[in-house]
């Protein structure tokens, strides 16, 4: 695949996993308005659950990204400045992502208990706290590497920032099950928490 389609490919699969979070996190608009504890957990939930899989897969796609290149299929991936352009692209898909992410986590409203605004405002807290985290992880980029072994280092920056928002984002959870009763039992109760907790065991 060179690289041109490999850039289109990359940009189709990003408006897909777009779609995806909205549907996950539903496209009812609640912001400002309290939902039961369990339909939020339920959105809130499958929303991030879906946004960590675009962002795994980001992640996956720049970790190979040094040790690509061969000289045949995609020899300026091994340029610095190939291969700061391929990170690039991925924190671009990744800002989308959390873009549509903190829309989403807004729209879910805020859960009908006690101390619910404060966990609601907890999870917009860390969505829009991992969206300036990617922001700088790309404005980093912007000084471009004069060598390949400085590009890695800029790579592997940026993927850290990645790796960082998503453990970020299972703790938050955690913080947020912890305010209360009502919420803690909604969270373990939503089976799209569940599997955001598999998934994080797993890793």
């Amino acid at each position: 695949m060179n690289r041109t389609l490999a850039w289109i490919v990359g940009i189709v699969a990003g408006i897909v996993a777009l779609l995806i979070v909205t549907a996950a996190i539903g496209n009812r608009d609640k912001s400002g308005e309290t939902v039961p504890a369990d339909a939020w957990a339920q959105s809130v939930c499958g929303g991030i659950g879906t946004w960590r899989g675009e962002m795994e897969d980001i992640i996956d796609g720049i970790r190979q990204v040094p040790a690509t290149g061969t000289g045949v299929e995609e020899p300026q991936s091994q340029t610095p400045q190939g291969t700061t352009g391929l990170v690039r692209t991925g924190l671009e898909r990744g800002i989308r992502a959390t873009d549509t992410l903190v829309t989403g986590i807004e729209d879910a409203g805020t859960p009908e208990t006690a101390r619910g605004t404060e966990a609601a405002q907890l999870i917009s807290r860390w969505s829009t706290t991992s969206r300036s985290a990617l922001e700088q992880a790309q404005d980093s980029l912007d000084h471009e590497a004069p060598t390949l072994e400085e590009a890695v280092v800029q790579y592997a920056a940026a993927a850290q920032a990645m790796r960082s928002v998503l453990a970020a984002g299972v703790q938050t959870l955690v913080g947020v099950a912890a305010l209360n009763p009502e919420l803690g039992a909604a969270v373990q109760a939503s089976s799209t928490c569940q599997q955001l907790r598999e998934e994080q065991g797993s890793t």
